[in-house]
Protein backbone atom coordinates (compact mmCIF):
# COMPACT_ATOMS: atom_id res chain seq x y z
CA UNK A 1 0.00 0.00 0.00
CA UNK A 2 1.03 3.85 -1.15
CA UNK A 3 -0.18 6.46 0.90
CA UNK A 4 0.09 10.20 -0.34
CA UNK A 5 -0.85 12.87 2.44
CA UNK A 6 -1.89 16.02 1.12
CA UNK A 7 -3.86 19.67 2.52
CA UNK A 8 -1.14 20.91 4.53
CA UNK A 9 -0.55 24.76 4.60
CA UNK A 10 -0.34 27.72 6.52
CA UNK A 11 -3.68 28.67 8.29
CA UNK A 12 -4.08 31.47 11.78
CA UNK A 13 -4.95 30.28 14.95
CA UNK A 14 -8.59 29.10 14.98
CA UNK A 15 -9.02 28.26 11.99
CA UNK A 16 -9.86 25.12 10.38
CA UNK A 17 -7.88 22.58 7.87
CA UNK A 18 -8.41 19.40 6.74
CA UNK A 19 -5.75 16.72 5.32
CA UNK A 20 -6.66 14.09 3.08
CA UNK A 21 -4.64 10.91 2.55
CA UNK A 22 -4.85 8.49 -0.62
CA UNK A 23 -4.01 5.04 -0.61
CA UNK A 24 -2.93 3.17 -3.42
CA UNK A 25 -3.12 -0.94 -3.27
CA UNK A 26 -0.28 -2.28 -4.26
CA UNK A 27 0.21 -5.45 -2.89
CA UNK A 28 -0.78 -7.59 0.04
CA UNK A 29 -3.11 -5.76 2.37
CA UNK A 30 -6.60 -4.21 1.16
CA UNK A 31 -6.70 -0.47 2.44
CA UNK A 32 -10.26 -1.45 4.82
CA UNK A 33 -8.42 -4.24 6.12
CA UNK A 34 -5.59 -1.35 8.04
CA UNK A 35 -5.96 0.15 11.03
CA UNK A 36 -4.94 3.89 10.13
CA UNK A 37 -3.78 6.68 11.68
CA UNK A 38 -2.48 10.13 11.82
CA UNK A 39 0.87 11.11 13.32
CA UNK A 40 2.92 14.25 13.61
CA UNK A 41 6.39 15.95 13.94
CA UNK A 42 6.94 18.92 15.28
CA UNK A 43 10.98 20.23 15.11
CA UNK A 44 13.06 19.18 17.57
CA UNK A 45 9.86 16.92 18.95
CA UNK A 46 9.11 13.33 18.93
CA UNK A 47 6.91 11.82 16.57
CA UNK A 48 3.53 10.97 18.00
CA UNK A 49 0.19 9.73 17.52
CA UNK A 50 -2.76 12.02 16.86
CA UNK A 51 -5.25 9.92 16.18
CA UNK A 52 -5.83 5.89 15.59
CA UNK A 53 -8.89 4.82 13.03
CA UNK A 54 -10.10 1.63 13.24
CA UNK A 55 -10.85 -0.35 9.79
CA UNK A 56 -14.33 0.10 9.56
CA UNK A 57 -13.80 3.85 10.38
CA UNK A 58 -16.30 3.70 13.53
CA UNK A 59 -13.71 4.24 16.48
CA UNK A 60 -11.12 6.69 16.57
CA UNK A 61 -8.88 7.79 19.59
CA UNK A 62 -7.46 10.78 19.71
CA UNK A 63 -4.38 12.35 22.26
CA UNK A 64 -6.08 14.91 24.87
CA UNK A 65 -4.68 17.87 23.09
CA UNK A 66 -6.82 17.43 20.45
CA UNK A 67 -10.21 15.73 21.57
CA UNK A 68 -13.11 17.90 20.98
CA UNK A 69 -10.92 19.51 18.03
CA UNK A 70 -9.57 16.86 15.73
CA UNK A 71 -11.70 14.43 13.85
CA UNK A 72 -10.18 11.22 11.76
CA UNK A 73 -12.15 9.75 9.65
CA UNK A 74 -12.07 7.47 6.34
CA UNK A 75 -13.51 6.50 3.32
CA UNK A 76 -12.95 2.67 2.44
CA UNK A 77 -14.72 3.07 -0.81
CA UNK A 78 -12.40 5.76 -2.10
CA UNK A 79 -9.44 4.37 -0.12
CA UNK A 80 -9.07 7.46 2.05
CA UNK A 81 -8.21 8.96 5.61
CA UNK A 82 -9.26 12.32 6.41
CA UNK A 83 -8.29 14.61 9.24
CA UNK A 84 -10.57 17.41 9.91
CA UNK A 85 -8.95 20.22 11.93
CA UNK A 86 -10.63 22.62 14.08
CA UNK A 87 -9.83 25.40 15.94
CA UNK A 88 -6.37 25.05 14.91
CA UNK A 89 -3.64 26.15 17.84
CA UNK A 90 -0.14 27.23 17.35
CA UNK A 91 1.02 23.92 19.00
CA UNK A 92 -0.73 21.61 16.53
CA UNK A 93 2.10 22.89 13.90
CA UNK A 94 3.68 19.82 12.31
CA UNK A 95 4.39 17.67 9.83
CA UNK A 96 1.75 15.65 9.69
CA UNK A 97 1.81 11.65 8.13
CA UNK A 98 -0.80 9.36 7.34
CA UNK A 99 0.02 5.91 8.02
CA UNK A 100 -1.50 1.85 8.08
CA UNK A 101 -1.03 -0.98 9.96
CA UNK A 102 -2.29 -4.35 9.36
CA UNK A 103 -1.66 -6.08 12.60
CA UNK A 104 -3.94 -4.11 15.39
CA UNK A 105 -1.12 -4.01 17.81
CA UNK A 106 1.78 -4.36 15.08
CA UNK A 107 3.94 -1.20 14.02
CA UNK A 108 2.54 0.56 11.33
CA UNK A 109 4.41 -0.29 8.41
CA UNK A 110 2.77 2.57 5.61
CA UNK A 111 3.78 5.75 5.47
CA UNK A 112 2.74 8.52 3.23
CA UNK A 113 5.14 11.50 2.62
CA UNK A 114 4.20 13.97 5.35
CA UNK A 115 2.40 16.93 4.95
CA UNK A 116 3.35 20.17 6.54
CA UNK A 117 0.63 22.32 8.84
CA UNK A 118 2.06 25.70 9.99
CA UNK A 119 0.15 27.92 12.55
CA UNK A 120 0.01 31.53 12.69
CA UNK A 121 -1.27 33.09 15.91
Amino acid sequence: VQLQASGGGLVQAGDSLRLSCTATETSGRPFNRLSMAWFRQAPGKERELVVSISRSGDTAYYIDSVKGRFTGSRDNAKKMVHLQMNSVEPEDAAVYYCAGRSILTGPYLYWGQGTQVTVSS
